[in-house]
């Protein structure tokens, strides 16, 4: 696995497969080994032991292991069983073969996305280590895409661009080395990867205005588009315009981490899908500007970037893939104001409490964002503006939900060959069904039954709550 290019992963296939045959014939063979341990030992295959009772554990080195004993005697170390020790190497395993499996795709958005589902699997610290070797090795993509190549590509520009002499500044050299950056924390586990992509943000929000200044100085005025534009103008223009999608990618994906993490209470579920609402509005808005920049596609006139990604279900143009964030778009909003409207009305799942006001859950949530601007001019007043006068009658009638389960009807059609994007489209039209269900229902009941509850469970998507409504 560690060949560069990944040239032996075929070959790494082969020796797991055979250390999965190996490894069961070691469980098969467990009851014999627990047969040679010393009398009344209590290494049953379930429990675990401890070198404490002088036995000697099978396949255990104290040597090796020195760094995990205590430093005065008596230096006793718990050893798992064999039953746990077999589970983890399964595991793994199946980790590393997944990562033999990966076929190398030279688009970074399809990088980021095999990353991301394979830290579903929450994997070992082997196969994570692994994954990283092969992304990055030599300041290349799999060791053998330049930096620059690969930001070309996602840029959506022609293959020529790729030799641009524009690669040599200093600007765009540190531009690649964010990158980089940003794949490796990509493969760290999900606490240290989220505390470190806060602190990246800001660092991507300030390469973006660095690069504008460069293409400046580089190509002149890069703001106009025009027929007749040069290709270093036009590179500028893309890699601006892909450079600030990404920021705001991060700051999705910083967002969401904080559920697998539980960082938040149920009180504050309002605001942080809030949050999470702007952002992906905001990166909606730039995935679609670099799909329409490359097919150098005219915005419509009279219409605002953000009435356009609200209006992204009705409008026939906009491509699957914006329509895909719409659907998150729709349930971050619904979540919102379906929340918000019960704090008003029912007065439930308020953020308050004893030591911190609900402004400062706010700013200690996001502080991290709001350095870097993500986005421009948004504050906790910005949030307490939208939401104060959030009733269920409205949020009834302008139910998101629906509309989100509409999109993904619609989309299935467009993903028939993607297994992933399948899942996730089923997990959020159970979510948008469910909660629009829940909705309905509370609007109907919820003003003459005092005793219906309402509860936020994450039962059917690791980000997006779906409401349950109960009698107590």
């Amino acid at each position: 696995m560690k060949r560069p290019q990944g040239r032996g992963l075929e070959l790494a296939k082969k020796h797991i497969a055979c250390c999965f045959e190996e490894l069961e014939s070691m469980i098969k063979s467990a009851e014999f080994l627990r047969s040679i341990n010393a009398p009344g030992t209590l290494e049953d295959g379930m429990r675990n032991e401890t070198t404490a009772s002088g036995c000697q554990p099978v396949g255990f080195d104290s040597t090796l292991n020195s760094r995990l004993s205590a430093p005065t005697p008596p230096r006793a170390i718990e050893t798992i069983s064999w039953k746990k020790a077999a589970e983890y190497f399964q595991k793994l395993l199946h980790e590393l073969e997944i990562i033999c499996s990966y076929s190398l795709d030279p688009v970074f958005e399809g990088v980021l996305r095999f990353v991301v589902e394979f830290q579903k699997f929450q994997p070992e610290l082997v196969a994570r280590a692994h994954l990283q070797h092969l992304l990055v090795q030599d300041g290349k993509l799999y060791g053998r895409d330049s930096v620059f190549a690969v930001i070309c590509k996602v840029s959506l520009l022609p293959e020529v661009a790729k030799n641009h002499d524009i690669q040599k500044n200093e600007t765009v050299v540190q531009l690649g080395q964010l990158l980089i950056t940003l794949l490796r924390v990509l493969c760290t586990n999900i606490s240290w990867q989220r505390r470190k992509l806060g602190k990246i943000l800001q660092d991507w929000r300030i390469i973006h205005v660095q690069l504008e200044l460069a293409f400046r100085k580089e190509c002149g005025d890069i703001s106009a588009t025009s027929r007749h534009e040069n290709i270093c103008m036009k590179i500028c223009r893309h890699i601006l315009i892909w450079v600030e999608e990404q920021t705001y990618w991060i700051a999705s994906r910083f967002l969401m981490l904080g559920f697998e993490l539980d960082l938040y209470s149920t009180g504050e579920y309002c605001m942080v899908y809030w949050y999470m609402y702007i952002i992906l509005i905001k990166l909606a808005e730039r995935t679609h500007m670099r799909a329409m920049t490359s097919n150098e596609i005219s915005k419509k006139k009279g219409k605002k970037k953000r009435d356009l990604v609200k209006d992204g279900g009705k409008d026939n143009q906009l491509p699957p893939a914006i329509l895909f964030l719409q659907c998150h778009v729709y349930l971050a909003e619904g979540l919102t104001m379906m929340l918000a409207a019960l704090r008003n009305e029912r007065q439930i799942y308020l953020s308050t409490g004893p030591f911190n006001s609900e402004h400062e859950r706010f700013v200690q949530h996001f502080e991290l964002l709001l350095k870097a601007c993500l986005p421009d001019h948004v504050s906790y007043y910005s949030f307490e503006e939208t939401t104060a006068h959030a009733r269920l009658s409205s949020v009834s009638m302008y139910n998101c939900f629906k509309e989100t389960q509409r999109i993904a009807k619609e989309l299935r059609s467009n993903f028939s060959d993607d297994s992933d994007k399948m899942a996730e489209l089923r997990r959020i039209e159970q979510v948008a069904e469910h909660n629009s269900v829940a909705l309905s229902l509370i609007s109907r009941l919820g003003a003459v039954d005092a005793s219906l509850k309402v509860q936020f469970e994450f039962s059917h998507h690791p980000f997006f709550a779906t409401a349950v409504v109960k009698r107590s």
